[in-house]
């Protein structure tokens, strides 16, 4: 009886055993997992081992589900290098790496850990501390004294679990992607894969190979524009998240069901539901639905519709690309405008309502946004094509620009609407009538009321020119040589007269105006103010210095308009406005990446050389600031406002005044405190520009915690400290290119030295910026110091007969 006992006893000890191994979930540095041994969850719901798919007879080691649809594989190690026999081992290895061993290789996989601190020492083979454990979320994960080191949810196979994440770490650089498998008895990588593409907005592309597919559309806060949205969801809640450390998609569960997402070895992707009923998977969505969801099918402007036949059609202001491609069910090549866009005024915005929005890889975004001030930057741009919301949630919120041909748009049955950019003719009903014109005084202009303006229209309507006499401040009818002469009606007609909401600026001439003159040229409007510091030196200065020079780096001056009290200048219109509009507001400075930074510095020096060099008039300009450098459409600089310019010759490149004008910050020492200005002045601010360009900073707003230097005297600490690298705006952190950066810095730092005799021409700097060799060292800044009383006294003692004046504009 007693032997009996002894044996029940024996037999459930063992059984018990034989239970705790099966169900263990943890390996530490001393245990190892064989083939035929496995890890199970706490919970029971996965299980790992070594396995051979379908028909194969290699062996893998992965993770399947346990509980339900046993078998089911959600996860595999060694992809790429199967074994071809049952002696495989995962088990600890050096640095805390989870390794898989076989007799025929000492290295079948590897997590590639290399430099995880554990207890053991990093030369430790068998650290203390680290542990393998198989969580109930299907993740294999290894910790080291309660901190994550290695995770398999951050290397996803053909399997998208609740919790894993899709999408890309900006800070270990991690890419987080679905690929096949080969076939269903081959897990190597397949044909296919989702990837999250992070250029522009991020969106999901469908690849096959290394041709996209399909593609899930930007996330718009309920769900990915154009995929069906469940109107009620009691399965799982989803997540995107966008921000400076990471972009990533993911989804929880919320309900006991379960649920996964397969890219299967064909290309089809499907979300499954376990039905415990049937006790199998079902098909809860597919990733493509119809024709429409081929990526781009109905190319460029083109719209596509299951509900049509063909399905492709363009979009309203557009038309085939290619006819007999189109007849003949080839819409590959999309569809062009009808008519030419105009930018500004000559364009228009109209709204498709229940689309798919386009492809996002040439975006731009800012969720803080309205929808109208998304319309204004997009109107600003004669390059954005586009614009929405970010959100559709609540009404709409943030702002998404489109900046290149609108690609793989189709119909979707959700709120999702686009504003696309078409000529303003292409609206139904357009006319292209004449605005009667009733003059309308400047705010800043005095008047002696109505009558005053009928004689005007009447005196201008003799197409009289005029000539200052700077003696008398009175107007000759003599025209300027070879300036075009418009009259006030026509600059009337043209802005609106002079509406406020065509006034797109002001300046220390006065306020600057859009218009569209008869023939469809769009200008820019610059109307003297009578509280301007300018007069009638300035505009004749300016309309005489301009008109004869000629540089794509400069703006183009049209013509002009003098008439009574009115001294007004036309010049070609800028679409992106001035530099400093982009460059110190945090949303807009976004759209300025490194590569647009660079040119624009570039092209800045270039127009600069040609004033002092090439043109037929040297010139001087002394007022270079961002302000004064406009935009074009294409982000390319041009050097404006040319009232305080003046003229030298030859050798004579130094010159003396009593009464110093420019803009504080921007003027070099030797002109604020001695009036002596040359073309080393203009140097010296065009070295404060790339400093602001650089920084995103104002040089005379600039403070820092750590001292009271100004930005100059900032990025000459940096330098010095050779930590030059740290003046760099944010926001181009992701674009920059450290040489072209550092090299910018160095070449700037040589335009602000003191001394005026040791900065460079403005061919050296053309030069220096565009070649790879070495640089000189610079010397101290002028304006070292952020304060004012310093900037002074660490120059020179101001003269007494000397009036200085610095003119805000």
């Amino acid at each position: 009886m007693e032997n009996k006992s002894t044996h029940i006893i024996f037999c459930m000890a063992f059984i018990l055993l034989l239970s705790d191994c099966a169900t263990i979930d943890t390996i530490s540095a001393n245990q190892e997992i064989k083939d035929g041994d496995s890890l199970v969850s706490e919970g029971g719901m996965f299980e790992m081992g070594f396995f051979s798919p379908g028909k194969s007879k290699n062996r893998y080691m992965g993770i399947w589900y346990k509980n339900i649809s046993y078998g089911t594989i959600v996860w595999v190690a060694n992809r790429e290098t199967p074994i071809t026999d049952k002696s495989g081992v995962l088990k600890l290895g050096r640095h805390g790496n989870l390794v898989i061993l076989s007799s025929g290789n000492p290295m079948v996989w590897s997590s590639n850990l290399s430099n995880v601190s554990v207890s053991g020492g990093s030369n430790s083979n068998n650290p203390v501390g680290v542990v393998v454990k198989l969580l109930d979320s299907g993740n294999l994960v290894v910790w080291n004294n309660q901190n994550l080191i290695w995770q398999s949810f951050d290397y996803p196979g053909d399997t998208f679990l609740p919790g894993m994440k899709l999408g890309k770490d900006f800070v270990t650089g991690l890419q987080r992607s679905l690929t096949s498998w080969k076939s269903p008895d081959d897990p190597a990588t397949g044909e296919f894969s989702y990837i999250i593409d992070t250029n522009g907005y991020p969106q999901t592309f469908g690849w096959h190979g290394e041709v996209i597919a399909s593609r899930f559309g930007p996330w718009n806060g309920l769900g990915f524009s154009g995929f069906p949205l469940e109107i009620e969801n009691h399965v799982y809640i989803t997540e995107f998240v966008v921000n400076e450390k990471e972009i990533y998609h993911k989804y929880e569960l919320i309900s006991s069901v379960f649920t996964r997402v397969v890219l299967k070895s064909d290309g089809k992707g499907q979300s499954l539901q376990w039905i415990p009923r049937i006790k199998d998977w079902i098909v809860y969505a597919d990733a493509l639905v119809d024709t429409c969801d081929r990526f781009s099918l109905c190319g460029p402007y083109g719209m596509c519709s299951n509900n049509k036949h063909p399905p492709c059609t363009c979009m309203h202001g557009f038309e085939p690309r290619n006819q007999e491609e189109w007849r003949a069910s080839d819409w590959v090549s999309g569809c062009i405008r009808k008519r030419r866009l105009k930018c500004g005024d000559g364009d228009v915005f109209t709204k498709m309502t229940r689309v798919k929005l386009p492809d996002t890889r040439r975006s731009w975004y800012n969720a803080s946004m309205t929808l109208r001030e998304c319309e204004t930057i997009c109107k600003r741009n004669c390059s954005c094509t586009g614009y929405a919301n970010l959100d559709i949630r609540n009404g709409g919120s943030g702002c998404l620009l489109w900046f290149n041909e609108l690609l793989d748009i189709r119909d979707y049955d959700v709120e999702q609407d686009i504003y696309i950019r078409i000529a303003a003719s292409e609206l139904e009903g357009h006319v292209d009538s004449q605005v009667p014109i009733q003059f309308q005084p400047s705010e800043n202009n005095t008047y002696s009321g109505a009558s005053n303006f009928i004689r005007s229209a009447t005196y201008l309507c003799n197409d009289n020119r005029y000539m200052l006499d700077e003696n008398s401040g009175s107007l000759h009818m003599e025209p300027f040589n070879d300036i075009p002469y418009f009259s006030l009606l026509e600059v009337a007609r043209a802005t609106c007269n002079f509406s406020a909401s065509n006034k797109i600026g002001e300046g220390g001439f006065g306020p600057v105006y859009k218009g569209v003159l008869e023939d469809g040229r769009e200008i820019a409007v610059k109307r003297l103010s009578e509280t301007s510091e300018q007069g009638l030196d300035e505009f004749k200065n300016e309309v005489i210095c301009i008109a004869k020079l000629q540089h794509r780096n400069l703006v183009k001056l049209l013509g002009y308009c003098i008439h009574q009290n009115e001294l007004i200048l036309i010049y070609e219109y800028m679409s992106n406005n001035s530099l400093d509009y982009f460059l110190f507001d945090e949303t807009r400075s976004l759209m300025l990446d490194w590569p647009q930074r660079f040119n624009i510095i570039q092209g800045i020096a270039r127009g600069i050389l040609y004033l002092h060099q090439d043109s037929r008039l040297q010139i001087i300009h002394r007022d270079l600031k961002a302000s004064n450098i406009l935009l074009n459409s294409d982000m390319n600089p041009k050097i404006s406002d040319f009232g305080l310019a003046r003229n030298f010759v030859g050798q004579d490149t130094t010159a003396k005044t009593k009464k110093v004008v420019g803009t504080y910050g921007y003027i070099s020492s030797e002109y604020a405190v001695h009036g002596r200005f040359s073309i080393k002045s203009d140097v010296f601010s065009y070295g404060v520009l790339v400093m602001e360009i650089i920084s995103g900073n104002k040089n005379k707003e600039f403070s820092h915690g750590d001292h009271r230097d100004n930005l100059l005297g900032h990025a000459w600490r940096l330098h010095r400290e050779g930590r030059a690298v740290e003046l760099v705006s944010r926001s181009l952190h992701a674009s920059c290119v450290s040489s072209e950066v550092l090299r910018s810095i160095h070449v700037a730092l040589l335009c602000v030295q003191h001394l005026a005799e040791d900065r460079p021409t403005m061919l050296s700097v053309v030069l220096m910026l565009a070649s790879e060799g070495a640089l000189p060292q610079p010397k101290q800044p002028a304006f070292f110091t952020g304060e004012s009383h310093s900037e002074v006294q660490s120059v020179s003692v101001v003269n007494e007969y000397m009036i200085t004046q610095l003119y805000a504009r």
